[in-house]
């Protein structure tokens, strides 16, 4: 682990909430009212047109002001000219200010390019099986913690994962955790 990880890690926040199409609307932003502060939302929904994307990402934001940090997926770019938080995903961007890079990892290869990217937290996935992912294999615990310990930036827990797993998560080396179906259906 790098020497300002400590520093790092305490502004990574720790519950993470991921849009995805699967889930309607509605049921994002009711989900999203319910987060800590100091949550983050990362908006995907890749396929959506991109009216409706911003109207999620704008639906998001008035919910969640500044209590969370909301990030999109996507080009650094286009989340700067949203005004989002950050951005998630494999692309580098120019630090300015408190913007977080997340970047998702599903093995030793991209845990590298996250690296690389600069990311500044490192969503891990899938712990368990998800129904995001149907057929997906899980890492499980095992090789979830051996990544986990590779990364010298925070990690969050992606996959199959819910609030009840918190403890589970920070013992195989995650600084906290990241869910769809877990923070939107409780």
């Amino acid at each position: 682990m790098h020497q300002g990880q400590g520093k790092l890690r305490r502004r990574v926040p720790t519950v993470w909430l991921m849009t995805d199409a699967r889930i309607p609307d509605a049921d994002l932003l009711h989900a999203a009212r319910r987060l800590p502060r100091g949550a983050a939302i990362v908006v995907r929904h890749y396929r959506r047109d991109v009216a409706g994307r911003r109207a999620l990402f704008d639906g998001l934001r008035a919910v969640v002001g500044r209590r969370c940090r909301l990030l999109l997926a996507g080009s650094p770019e286009q989340a700067r000219a949203w005004g989002a938080d950050g951005h998630h995903g494999p692309i580098p961007a120019r630090r300015a200010g408190p913007w977080l890079h997340s970047a998702s990892v599903h093995d030793h290869h991209e845990l590298l390019a996250a690296f690389r990217a600069g990311a500044d937290a490192i969503l891990i996935s899938p712990l368990f099986a998800t129904r995001s992912h149907p057929g997906g294999r899980p890492l499980g615990p095992v090789r979830f913690a051996a990544l986990a310990r590779r990364s010298s930036v925070p990690v969050i827990a992606l996959g199959g994962v819910c609030p009840r797993h918190a403890g589970l998560v920070r013992r195989l080396g995650a600084t906290g955790f990241a869910a769809i179906d877990g923070l939107v259906t409780r």
